[in-house]
C-alpha cells in the first residue's frame, strides 16, 4: 500500500466496485436498449431492467448502510479513547460540539496536532475537508481491507 494522506486515502473493493458494480449497469443498459428495440419482448426486457436495477440499489444501500453503521460507532470509540489518552478526561461535552464528519477527521492527525486541530475544530467550527487538509503529519489508517 502506498503511502496514505488527503489525497489518498480512499480506497476500492475490486469484486463490488469492478466486477459487480459494471455487470449490473452494463444489464440494465442491455435491458432499456433491448426494451426499446425489441417490440415483441418489450415486457419482458423492462421487467429485466427494473429487477436489475432494484438488485444493484439494493446490494449498494444494505452494503452501505451495516458498514458505516459499524465504522461510525468505531470512529466515535476511537475519539473517545484517544481524546481520554490524552487529556485525561471524558470527552462527552466535547464530542456534542462536534459533527461526526470532524470527529472522523481528526482521526488521521498525530497526537500534537490531534489537540489543536481540535481546539480549531470547536472554536472556528472547522469542516472536516479543511481539518484533514490542515493536517501535516497524516496518520495512515493502514486496517482498511
Amino acid at each position: 500500500m502506498s503511502t496514505q494522506n488527503y489525497f489518498h486515502y480512499k480506497r476500492y473493493y475490486l469484486p463490488h466496485h469492478f466486477i459487480f458494480l459494471p455487470m449490473m449497469a452494463t444489464l440494465i443498459s442491455i435491458g432499456i436498449v433491448k426494451a426499446c428495440n425489441d417490440i415483441a419482448h418489450r415486457l419482458e426486457w423492462s421487467i429485466l431492467s427494473i429487477l436489475s436495477f432494484c438488485i444493484l440499489y439494493l446490494a449498494i444501500m444494505l452494503r452501505q448502510h451495516y458498514a458505516l453503521g459499524n465504522q461510525d460507532r468505531i470512529v466515535r470509540l476511537e475519539f473517545r479513547l484517544r481524546y481520554f489518552e490524552l487529556l485525561g478526561e471524558h470527552s462527552t461535552i466535547t464530542e456534542k460540539k462536534l459533527s461526526f464528519d470532524q470527529i472522523a477527521a481528526l482521526r488521521f492527525a498525530d497526537d500534537t496536532e490531534f489537540l489543536l486541530l481540535l481546539k480549531r475544530a470547536l472554536n472556528e467550527n472547522l469542516s472536516s475537508d479543511k481539518i484533514k487538509k490542515s493536517i501535516r503529519n497524516w496518520q495512515a489508517d493502514t486496517m482498511r481491507r
